[in-house]
């Protein structure tokens, strides 16, 4: 267990006062909606081919424990669940952890929702660790990256997305989305992303082992899609090394 802090209370308070619209695709966390299907994909792909299991199997998950670092009101901890996963939620915002009971005890899902420091919670032996647009809000990245390191099992995988410190992600993530509306304002601070090779190197100090990242893009046509261009949003796999 680690005394390290990672949550910023500023960011926990902004994320918390989203809490009751989280569910709502047309809400203030309608951007998240529309990008889950997209990270899902991924991580069902991930999975696959990380534990070898049947590509026609409604049920990936089954067996394994899952943990959803950052989990907001549940929108990948509800999906990972039905995909057979014993899953826990981790947030650092007591308001997300309320609103995600409520909507998984409507749902019929039972997902252990935690709240609080993920390297005080004692929370190991993971199969599966995913923490999606999380770590570009911490105060301390090596620390969180120690801690999730610290939840993974020898064989697991974990699953990581952030967004790209270019300037293109400052013109339409931060300028754009949030000047017109698209996310709260307050949602992203330029300074705070990371680049894949920055993070490549908190992995590594960590015992850790990045995968090849894909882009996650957008385009008129497409909407949101995995891609090879990682300029605004990317996503990886991780293994210990």
């Amino acid at each position: 267990m680690s005394n390290a802090t990672t949550i910023r209370p500023e960011e926990a308070s902004h994320f918390g006062k989203l809490a009751a619209e989280w569910w709502n695709p047309k809400g203030s966390s309608a951007m998240l909606h529309r990008l889950n299907p997209v990270r899902l994909a991924f991580i069902r792909e991930a999975v696959d081919t990380h534990f070898g299991t049947d590509t026609r199997s409604l049920k990936p998950l089954a067996g394994k424990r899952a943990l959803d670092v950052g989990c907001g009101a549940g929108l990948l901890a509800e999906p990972l669940a039905r995909m057979g996963a014993s899953m826990t939620g981790v947030d650092a915002a007591e308001e997300n952890i309320a609103a995600a009971k409520v909507h998984a005890d409507g749902s019929g899902l039972a997902i252990d929702y935690r709240h609080g420091e993920i390297g005080a919670l004692g929370l190991t032996g993971f199969d599966l660790v995913t923490s999606m647009e999380v770590i570009e809000h911490v105060a301390d990245k090596p620390a969180f990256i120690a801690a999730l390191a610290a939840t993974l099992a020898a064989d697991g995988l974990m699953v990581l997305s952030t967004p790209n410190r270019t300037p293109a992600s400052k013109l339409l993530l931060v300028e754009g989305a949030e000047g017109l509306g698209m996310v709260p304002k307050g949602t992203h601070h330029w300074r705070d992303f990371i680049t894949p090779l920055e993070l490549s190197d908190l992995l590594a100090a960590a015992g850790l082992r990045m995968g090849n990242p894909r882009g996650i893009s957008w385009s008129p046509g497409k909407g949101l899609h995995l891609s090879d261009n990682t300029a605004l949003n990317y996503i990886v796999t991780v293994k210990h090394a």
